[in-house]
């Protein structure tokens, strides 16, 4: 009775897919016209449960389909996430309350004084409001409506009959587990976004003796939290903090440890605590927090006027830092340091001297781990792109060196085959000429 359209319904995990997918199940080979409404206070999660007598309800406008028209030709009239107040004593408010089909032989009086008063004149809804009969069921899902399916035929077809309500009763509450699904994906990527640009913050910006330019590409699928951060400090005198972090695996427990771990980090700059000290106070806290164990993370401050920056590494990649000869090395740490929460208060400073202008870029290690290698030969395949690019044609007028080597190295990392997340912090580092 349904339209081979019908088998695609919860084959992708997104809202407005599916809603198409059912909307073609129907038109136009089972009715003239279909249309999916989800109730507006289910979408946004709020309690869903509903009166037996409503004064009205809020529905959105999922998907639509007269005919064979795509959803852009009604754009006008009825577009697709339109929030529509249906009052108590309309169809649609009826069927959600009671959880019955209602059958009509015509559109609601309702319906037809607001299409005609958004038709504008348009003959289109005009002939959709010959509709000679007319059919809502309610969605409903663990025994609750979540939103209803409108259909109407014209006056060359037959009305709708009780075969045909089972029928389309049949395919909502098969529509109904794909819509869930879609909303709980939907909502756990919205969630995972935020916390991502949570832990990665815009941070391109000018301080003093320091440009920062940040770049992050993510390893798996966008509602994947990967364990990478980073964070840019402004400290006293004019210093500069700059850290990149990384926690074992992803997804939320890596997310809310690296959130404790960046909060905390931002909490001991403010005190003027020396890096070292940092750092070993960053260990003692991970000790305690679930998922942060085994964290890695480097911490660099510059000091224009002094200029010298301070490393100080717990178990991360050494920071790279490109000379005014164009040539990017690996930063000789006094020591590589343990990871996190290991416990061992035993962090040592390197002190660098930086007396002309130069790029430190700290990173993640997925830019240099690979199936093919080890991470010593990515850290200097790493090095060597920083200098080619030095060496190589200038950027196109208008574009910013800094954010074109940092474009770069995120593209050409992606040959290593890693899946990791791939996170950069670039530092244009300018002494004070005083």
């Amino acid at each position: 009775m349904l339209a081979p359209a019908a088998d695609a319904i919860g084959s992708e995990l997104d809202l407005h897919l599916t809603g198409r997918h059912v909307v073609h199940a129907l038109a136009p080979g089972f009715s003239d016209a279909a249309s999916v409404y989800l109730l507006e206070r289910w979408l946004l999660g709020e309690d869903a449960h509903a009166s037996t007598d409503p004064e009205q309800i809020e529905a959105r406008r999922l998907a639509l389909r007269v005919g064979t028209d795509g959803p852009e030709h009604w754009d006008g009239v009825l577009p697709v996430d339109e929030v529509v107040v249906f009052p108590g004593d309309t169809p649609y408010a009826r069927a959600c309350a009671t959880g019955q089909a209602q059958v009509l032989d015509a559109v609601d009086s309702h319906t037809s004084q607001r299409l005609a008063a958004s038709g504008g004149g348009d003959a289109r809804v005009q002939d959709l409001l010959r509709a000679a009969s007319f059919l809502v069921v309610p969605l409903r899902l663990r025994g609750t409506a979540v939103g209803f399916i409108a259909c109407t035929r014209g006056p060359d077809r037959g009305p709708f009959l009780p075969d045909d309500a089972v029928a389309v009763q049949s395919l909502a509450a098969r529509a109904c587990v794909a819509l869930d699904n879609a909303r709980r994906y939907e909502h756990e990527r919205r969630t995972a976004l935020a916390i991502r640009r949570s832990l990665l913050p815009d941070t391109a910006h000018k301080l003093d003796g320091c440009r920062i330019v940040p770049g992050y590409r993510p390893g798996g699928q966008d509602n994947v939290i990967g364990g990478d951060w980073f964070d840019v400090l402004p400290r006293p005198g004019g210093r500069v903090g700059l850290v990149v972090g990384d926690a074992m695996g992803h997804g939320p427990d890596a997310a809310v440890a690296m959130i404790q771990l960046r909060t905390a980090v931002r909490t001991l700059a403010a005190l003027d605590l020396p890096p070292a000290e940092i750092m070993r106070r960053l260990d003692a806290l991970a000790c305690d927090t679930p998922g942060a164990s085994f964290a890695t993370c480097v911490y660099a401050e510059w000091d224009p006027r002094r200029r010298t920056c301070t490393f100080v590494g717990a178990g991360h990649p050494p920071p790279l830092l490109r000379g005014p000869d164009g040539r990017a090395a690996p930063v000789a740490l006094a020591s590589a340091g343990l990871p996190l929460g290991l416990g061992t208060d035993a962090y040592d400073p390197t002190v660098v001297p930086v007396p002309e202008p130069g790029v430190l870029l700290l990173y993640s290690d997925g830019l240099v781990e690979s199936r093919d290698s080890d991470i010593d030969q990515g850290i200097a395949r790493l090095a060597d792109l920083v200098t080619a690019h030095t060496a190589g044609p200038a950027p196109e007028p208008g574009t910013d060196p800094l954010h074109d080597l940092c474009r770069r190295l995120l593209r050409d990392t992606a040959a290593t085959g890693g899946a990791d997340d791939r996170t950069l912090l670039l530092a244009e580092l300018v002494p004070s000429a005083g």
